[in-house]
C-alpha cells in the first residue's frame, strides 16, 4: 500500500495544529493560503478508540478522512463474517475518497486498530477546493492509480502466488512499510493477529501458522513479544520467485 504520511505540530499547549497537517499533505499542498484556510474552517475532528467502526460498507459517503495520527485497516466483510484486509493506514494517509468523488455508499468498511485521530472534510466543501485548485483532482486521481495497481497486484499474486510466497512477499512489503532496523533484524513494528495476516494473503489461519513456523524454523523470521522480525529478508525474496 501506498503511504501519504506527513509530520503533524503540536502548539504549546499540546493541540495539533490544522494547517500544518493540511498543508503537509500533499493533496493539499499546492492549495493558495487563503483556500486552504477556508478548508481548515470547515475541517472537523472525530477520535476512534481502537475497534471502532469509522463506517461500514454501504454507508453514505460524504466526507474525507484524513488520519492526524494513530491507524486504521480497509476490510472488505463476507456475508459469513469473515473478512479480508485490503489494507492498513496510518498517520498522514486519507480515505473515504471514492464516495468523495461519486457521492456513492461506501466500497469498504474502516477499522480503527488503535486509538485514532482524523480531520474529516466534507464532499460540498472539498468539490468547492477542488474547483478553485484542479492540481486537487489530479492528485486525487494518483491516489487513486496507485490504489487500483495495488488491487491489480492483489489479484496478481492470489492467481500467480502459492500460500508461501503469498506470506513472503507481503512480510517483506510490511518490513519495508512497518519496519525497524535492529541486530535482530527487521522488526515490524505493525500489531497484527494471525487470522489478520491471514486475510492479508488470503489464505486460511491455519495454512499461514504452518508456514510461519517453517520459516521461523529455519532462521527467516523471529516472533518477539507479538511482533514479526524478518532476519533474512533476502530468503523471503527468494521464495517469491
Amino acid at each position: 500500500m501506498h503511504i501519504h504520511r506527513w509530520a503533524h505540530q503540536v502548539d504549546p499547549m499540546g493541540v495539533t495544529m490544522v494547517s500544518s497537517q493540511l498543508q503537509r499533505l500533499r493533496l493539499f499542498s499546492g492549495i493558495p493560503p487563503e483556500n486552504l484556510a477556508l478548508l481548515e474552517k470547515a475541517a472537523t475532528r472525530r477520535a476512534f478508540r481502537r475497534g471502532d467502526i469509522v463506517f461500514h460498507k454501504g454507508d453514505p459517503g460524504a466526507a474525507l478522512y484524513v488520519i492526524v495520527q494513530g491507524q486504521v485497516k480497509i476490510v472488505l466483510p463476507s456475508e459469513t463474517g469473515e473478512e479480508a484486509i485490503l489494507a492498513v493506514l496510518d498517520s498522514g494517509d486519507f480515505f473515504g475518497e471514492l464516495s468523495l468523488i461519486d457521492g456513492r455508499p461506501r466500497s469498504a468498511t474502516i477499522i480503527a486498530t488503535e486509538p485514532t485521530e482524523t480531520l474529516v472534510l466534507q464532499r460540498d466543501d472539498l468539490l468547492i477546493c477542488i474547483r478553485a485548485n484542479p492540481e486537487v483532482a489530479i492528485d486525487l486521481m494518483r491516489v487513486l492509480s496507485e490504489r487500483l495497481r495495488d488491487s491489480d497486484e492483489l489479484i496478481q499474486d492470489a492467481v500467480f502466488l502459492d500460500v508461501p510466497a503469498r506470506l513472503a512477499k507481503r512480510l517483506l512489503e510490511l518490513a519495508e512499510s512497518y519496519g525497524t532496523e535492529t541486530p535482530r533484524g527487521i522488526v515490524i513494528s505493525l500489531r497484527f493477529t494471525q487470522q489478520e495476516l491471514a486475510t492479508m494473503v488470503g489464505a486460511t489461519r491455519e495454512s499461514v501458522n504452518k508456514h510461519l513456523r517453517a520459516y521461523r524454523a529455519r532462521g527467516i523470521i523471529d516472533v518477539e513479544r507479538q511482533r514479526i522480525v524478518v532476519k533474512k529478508p533476502a530468503d523471503l525474496q527468494r521464495r517469491i520467485y
